[in-house]
């Protein structure tokens, strides 16, 4: 973070505490893989599981000071925890807490046999998410600032029930002035890689796009070909990832507030928060570890189990129950509502509930304020705003 943004001073260093683990006291097992900066793989201290994040290069080690010392610093739920550095002899590295269930980019994305998970699991894990930058963005004096929101920086443990936030090697402080373009292409905000000034709600922007693609189950922008510039030109154009067929109205408005091309129109994570808790007791389910397919019986051939088998190829659909396949099309209505056609009722102002359908309502009735997010915000007791247009 040189020029504009400085760099972790030594001073600030000095701030914080790590325990200083020694190598001989390190046992690694097996690379599991690379991240934004440095290797790394699954070892052994204290006779615990741990992620040893191996650091080489000088670049790496310039990232390496700015991830145990903004790691060092927090603690939450929702983000993964730092148990020391090597720092006293090379190479360095980082020692953390081991997530089994890898990265939420590989149960999205990964090879097959791939997991199958339900509408409870995406809006637990975008909920679980949303929870850790709030923390971040709480953070005084001044925000801290994650800048690389992606699903291969948020890893899955017991089962793929929690979600905890990674990588903290672009992280930094909210500065008077901020232009440098740290982030992955498809889930950066516009302003970022334009070189404008901009704050925490850059976070907002990518938090928008893993929403969109826990629902989807499709890789943002995958219809572009090209390189990350073309991607980058595409959002600067105003472009986004496709529509969700017939999205329920609170996650897609959600959805849109999160990319607008203007960052002051973005939520905050608070309030992202207090929706996505609000959409998110809605669903049960998300409790119920993943189920990983037997390698023998890949996911695209398996025989249809469920009541109602959606045409989306590859996504299937119970009463009560989604359950999120990859497939070649977009999820439509019928992935995210039960058969019966439902709506959410706001007449009675004292809870959120969905209501079947009567053949007397007419649009004009459709078009009431039944918005899950106006709701959680009239219900709430603070100064936060309180409808929808305030965001």
């Amino acid at each position: 973070m040189a020029g504009i943004e400085r760099e972790i001073s030594l001073e600030e260093e000095r701030e914080v505490h790590w325990q200083e683990i020694e190598h001989k006291d390190l046992q690694r097992v097996k690379v599991i893989g690379k991240g934004s900066f440095g290797v790394v793989s699954k070892g052994k201290w204290q006779k615990k599981d741990v992620a040893i994040k191996l650091i080489e290069t000088e670049d790496e080690k310039k990232a390496f000071r700015v991830e145990v010392v903004q790691l060092a610093r927090v603690s939450h739920p929702n983000i993964v925890k730092l148990y020391g550095a090597c720092t006293k002899a090379d190479p360095v590295c980082l020692v953390m807490e081991f997530a089994e269930g890898g990265s939420l980019f590989s149960v999205l994305h990964g090879k097959p046999p791939q997991p199958v998970y339900t509408l409870a699991h995406a809006l637990s894990w975008a909920l679980q998410c949303a929870k850790g930058v709030a923390y971040l963005h709480r953070q005084t004096p001044k925000p801290l600032i994650h800048r690389d929101l992606k699903p291969a920086n948020l890893l899955l443990m017991e089962g793929g029930i929690k979600l905890k936030i990674c990588d903290f090697g672009t992280a930094c402080d909210a500065q008077t002035y901020m232009t440098n373009n740290k982030g992955s292409a498809a889930w950066m905000a516009p302003e970022v890689f334009e070189g404008r000034q901009y704050n925490e709600k850059c976070d907002i922007f990518s938090w928008g796009i893993i929403l969109w693609e826990v629902l989807s189950r499709k890789r943002p922008f995958d219809n572009i070909e090209g390189s990350a510039f073309t991607i980058m030109w595409a959002i600067h154009e105003g472009k986004r990832p496709i529509k969700i067929r017939d999205l329920p109205r609170p996650l897609d408005d959600l959805m849109n507030r999160c990319w607008s091309p203007v960052s002051r129109n973005r939520p905050s994570m608070k309030q992202v928060v207090k929706v996505m808790t609000a959409l998110a007791s809605l669903v049960k389910g998300a409790d119920v570890p993943l189920v990983y397919p037997p390698p023998q019986e890949p996911v695209n051939q398996r025989t249809p189990t469920t009541p109602t088998d959606i045409a989306t190829a590859g996504t299937q659909h119970t009463v009560g129950e989604t359950v999120i396949r990859s497939g070649e099309r977009l999820p439509g209505a019928g992935d995210f509502i039960q058969d019966t056609p439902k709506r959410l009722s706001s007449q009675d102002p004292g809870r959120v509930q969905f209501r079947n359908k009567t053949n007397t309502e007419n649009d004009k009735e459709r078009r009431k304020s039944a918005d899950i997010l106006e709701l959680e915000m009239q219900r709430s007791e603070d100064d936060e705003p309180k409808t929808l247009t305030s965001f």
